[in-house]
């Protein structure tokens, strides 16, 4: 039985990377995919792209910083499909940078994106997954989530060990219909590694990612997790790799 086809999923940050392949995989898979990002351009030709394959998904432009355009993204699912079965919250922001140089600017915007962004879409699902008695978040945190990554990086691992405590915190108040799963990748080849202003941080990234594997890698993780049976949760999955130690 294949547990991922019709479901409605929602994706954020779809117009490239994790979101991406993300779509392209489910859409193979039979999901109905319901797309977010800012450049309504790029989700335009990812809809086009998976319609034209046989696949049905619709674009919906949203900043994650922006909790009434989250909302508007789930009433969008809501009203186009009747339900939301996942919610991927994947928009994300990686600025490396040493804390003596303090960006604060760039603190700020990954704390919007990498944590209000997801808390705003848990807030605006919640309600739709507890009426429904049924549904699950995927909320993208890092390996940078479980071990700090500096120097350079604090931050950003700061946002990710948000990310993974609300997963965690999330699943112990609403589990038993409603599952959660966190992804921690590793490397992954995506935009990701471009969020670095800081040229001399932006230059170690670019060495670092050299061992990155492709976005296609997390698609098949979360692809694992939805297709589980009802009763079964996927918490947590890991994956780097196999060279990055990490």
């Amino acid at each position: 039985m294949n547990n991922i086809a019709n479901k409605v999923v929602v994706i954020t940050g779809a117009s490239s990377g994790l979101g991406e392949a993300t779509a392209l995989h489910l859409a193979k898979q039979g999901a109905t995919l319901v797309l977010s990002a800012r450049r309504k351009d790029r989700l335009d030709q990812l809809v086009d792209t998976i319609v034209t394959n046989g696949g049905q998904a619709i674009a919906f432009k949203a900043d994650v910083t922006v909790q009434t355009e989250v909302q508007a993204l789930i009433d969008t699912a809501m009203n186009t499909y009747g339900r939301i079965d996942v919610l991927v919250n994947n928009a994300g922001l990686m600025s490396i940078a040493p804390m003596s140089l303090t960006k604060t600017d760039e603190w700020d915007r990954m704390i919007d994106i990498n944590i209000k962004g997801v808390l705003y879409g848990i807030a605006a699902a919640l309600p739709v997954f507890q009426k429904q008695k049924s549904g699950h978040f995927i909320n993208i945190s890092s390996v940078a989530g479980i071990k700090v990554f500096s120097p350079g990086g604090t931050v950003y691992s700061g946002t990710k060990f948000a990310v993974k405590a609300i997963s965690e915190g999330l699943r112990h108040e609403v589990g038993g219909d409603i599952r959660t799963t966190t992804i921690c990748p590793g490397a992954i080849d995506s935009e990701l590694k471009f969020g670095s202003s800081d040229e001399q941080s932006a230059e170690t990234v670019k060495e670092f990612y050299k061992m990155a594997i492709p976005a296609e890698s997390v698609a098949r993780a979360i692809a694992y997790a939805i297709e589980q049976p009802k009763d079964v949760d996927i918490n947590e999955i890991v994956l780097r790799p196999t060279q990055q130690d990490f």
